[in-house]
């Protein structure tokens, strides 16, 4: 491949064969990131690809970075975080409604090499960061002279990748999304997320010590991952300067009012009325008009949890009566 060829092309699946390690590759034919998911573009990318069959492409991992050189692409604009279930999904829907914004939705290639780490001892973290900062460069590729902003949002677990993704990226805003505990607890016990589920994703990628006795009710695991997520947000506004705490309370277009501010970006009336008419239907399927789930009663094992969230929204309300916005 020359990097003519590989304009359009992304890395989207690591394989490991023996000892080595190699990626495979579609073409986005320059089709939109418009999922909710990025997994649910790549089987559409698939579908496109499945009618080249002669394009299908598997390297080794080290031509990641051989072939980047030349490449046309937007420097992140924000990284989007969240707890899960807090409304990151609809957040990123809406800016992916705007024809000026990548959006990156939950991309498995960055979360399989931030854990590489955690699976292959023969691979560190600084080596698996100058492979996540290409990858990046390969997703970030502009299709258009129209687009001209990129935001990233995460895998919740990659919170804990924090000090690892602000020394690659010093000077790019991080937004923090979040939500009352009782309500995340309540839609991972109605529908699980890998993260809820003890063993599938590493305990110490979410926080847990080694030493730690991982519980075994399903109950008091997730209120623990939660504690871990809502204590690793404290310590992130603890020592950086360039985060926006956003509670899903608040409500999708203000929140997506704070964002433009923040990284300062200038919605249009027509990007406005587009995220608008989208935010009244369900994050995950568009066609389906939202409603909000019933939440019980607090349950005692979420006691820790609704402190570590009270103690967020202190901050937050101290930050907001500060300043019109944190930057």
């Amino acid at each position: 491949m020359d990097d003519f060829s590989l304009k359009n092309w992304i890395p989207y699946k690591l394989i490991s064969k023996g000892e080595q390690m190699q990626c495979c590759w579609l073409n986005t034919f320059g089709q939109p990131f418009s999922k909710p998911f990025f997994d649910e573009t790549i089987l559409q990318l698939k579908g496109l690809s499945s009618r080249h069959p002669a394009v299908a492409s598997v390297s080794d991992l080290s031509m990641v970075e051989e072939w980047a050189e030349g490449l046309n692409s937007i420097e992140p604009t924000a990284f989007i975080f969240h707890i899960s279930r807090c409304g990151s999904t609809l957040i990123s829907q809406l800016l992916a409604a705007s024809g000026k914004h990548i959006v990156l939705p939950e991309v498995p290639f960055f979360d399989q090499l931030l854990r590489l780490p955690h699976q292959h001892a023969n691979f560190t973290s600084k080596a698996v960061s100058e492979l996540l900062r290409i990858a990046v460069r390969y997703y970030g590729q502009k299709k258009n002279e129209c687009e001209q902003h990129l935001f990233i949002k995460t895998d919740s677990w990659h919170m804990f990748f924090y000090k690892q993704l602000r020394e690659l990226y010093p000077n790019t805003p991080f937004i923090l999304m979040y939500r009352n505990p009782n309500e995340v607890f309540s839609s991972l016990k109605k529908i699980p997320g890998l993260q809820s589920v003890p063993g599938l994703i590493e305990p110490e990628v979410i926080g847990f010590d080694a030493t730690e006795q991982l519980p075994h009710s399903l109950d008091i695991y997730i209120s623990k991952v939660l504690e871990k997520y809502l204590q690793q947000y404290l310590n992130i506004i603890a020592t950086d300067d360039k985060f926006l705490l956003l509670n899903y309370s608040e409500g999708p277009i203000p929140m997506i009012k704070k964002i433009a501010s923040f990284v300062n970006i200038t919605l249009s009336e027509q990007d406005v009325t587009t995220m608008t008419e989208r935010s009244y239907y369900h994050s995950k399927k568009p066609e389906v008009v939202f409603s909000e789930i019933n939440v019980a009663t607090v349950p005692s094992c979420l006691d820790e949890a609704m402190k570590l969230y009270n103690k967020l929204e202190a901050q937050r309300t101290m930050i907001n009566n500060l300043l019109p916005m944190h930057s």
